[in-house]
């Protein structure tokens, strides 16, 4: 789909990895304007600078560690910093500046994210959800969880098993 939308620009680039690409001349307001909406109609968003980039990758790595089968046995600090070859510093750092959030932050919210989902399509009982998620006990979890969610992890499972049930009424 890029590629159809550059090319039918006649933007001169190159790849450089999967959706990013570089632009071998300067490309006018007019072209990115039209790129820009064309590649938005399917959803697709460009990432002008690569300070963007970086945080988008930062996002990625975090999403992919949280949610993947296999449990990741380093520090997310040291995963992050191995995987994207820059120091977790400068990558704690530029996160901070260009999301007002922390990594750590971020690494919650999507945790809690994928518990939600645990809780709704799966048959794990907590304590196995908070082990899966590097929880180091249930309460640890449970915490996080009131804290962003407003509600423990036992009343998020009553309120979908009541949307359930009403749900099944129907």
């Amino acid at each position: 789909m890029l590629e159809e939308q550059l090319n039918s620009l006649d933007l001169k680039y190159r790849s450089l990895s999967f959706g990013e690409v570089e632009f071998m001349d300067p490309v006018s307001n007019e072209q990115m304007e039209i790129l820009t909406n064309n590649l938005s109609a399917y959803g697709i968003e460009i990432l002008e600078n690569q300070k963007s980039a970086l945080v988008q990758k930062i996002k990625d790595v975090i999403t992919e560690m949280v949610f993947s089968e296999v449990d990741v046995n380093v520090k997310a600090s040291v995963y992050l910093a191995e995987k994207l070859n820059h120091s977790y510093g400068y990558l704690s750092n530029l996160f901070s500046e260009m999301t007002y959030t922390s990594i750590e932050n971020f690494i919650i919210l999507q945790k809690i994210e994928h518990s939600k989902n645990l809780i709704i399509n799966s048959e794990l009982t907590l304590t196995e959800i908070a082990y899966r998620l590097s929880y180091s006990s249930v309460a640890h979890l449970s915490t996080q969880f009131k804290n962003t969610t407003g509600f423990t992890p036992s009343q998020f499972q009553k309120l979908i098993s009541k949307r359930r049930e009403l749900a099944n009424k129907k």
